[in-house]
């Protein structure tokens, strides 16, 4: 069977201080700036906007998370946007990112030799762990792993349930008002 999509192209976020962004993502996560841009003219506000955010000539970086999968920032102007809600419908409550057990230890070494606080490991599912903190734009992070797996982190092996559990679960969809 063929997958749905072969995963995630990029996830976009916003900022209103990229290099803070820069600085965190590349110097304390690791993940490499593969692409740095500015919005051209037009796609912010004008007829050309494809769902940009609605300002022109705005920062667009792109980090490289792994298996060629980006995750990008635009620099939204100072004070022009509230900071966002994580809890709120349609926010984003945390971005996870699955890691060999090095890596998790490597990265929360890396916050703990940067004063940055975070929570974990701690246990989620069966057999994965994982360690949550705040990036310098207070979008949550959980970085994540299955310590068995080793190196070949299976992601959909350690989160899939039987037909039945899941059956289970959507039959409550049916007993809320």
């Amino acid at each position: 069977m063929q997958a749905f999509t072969r995963g995630v192209h990029h996830l976009a976020l916003c900022t209103d201080d990229m290099k803070k962004t820069v600085d965190f993502y590349v110097g304390v996560l690791g993940m490499p700036l593969v692409h740095a841009m500015k919005v051209p003219p037009g796609l912010g506000s004008g007829p050309k906007n494809r769902g940009n955010p609605p300002y022109e000539n705005i920062r667009h970086y792109f980090f490289d998370m792994g298996n060629d999968s980006l995750l990008a920032f635009f620099e939204i102007p100072k004070g022009k946007e509230p900071r966002a809600n994580r809890n709120a419908i349609g926010g984003m409550q945390h971005c996870a990112f699955v890691v060999t057990p090095q890596r998790l230890a490597e990265i929360e070494q890396r916050l703990k030799s940067r004063g940055i606080e975070y929570i974990g490991p701690i246990p989620q599912l069966p057999g994965l762990v994982g360690i949550y903190f705040l990036d310098p734009n207070g979008i949550r992070l959980e970085f994540a792993c299955q310590p068995a797996d080793g190196d070949d982190q299976q992601v959909l092996k350690c989160n899939r349930q039987t037909d039945e559990e899941l059956r289970r679960e959507l039959r409550t969809l049916e007993e809320e008002p």
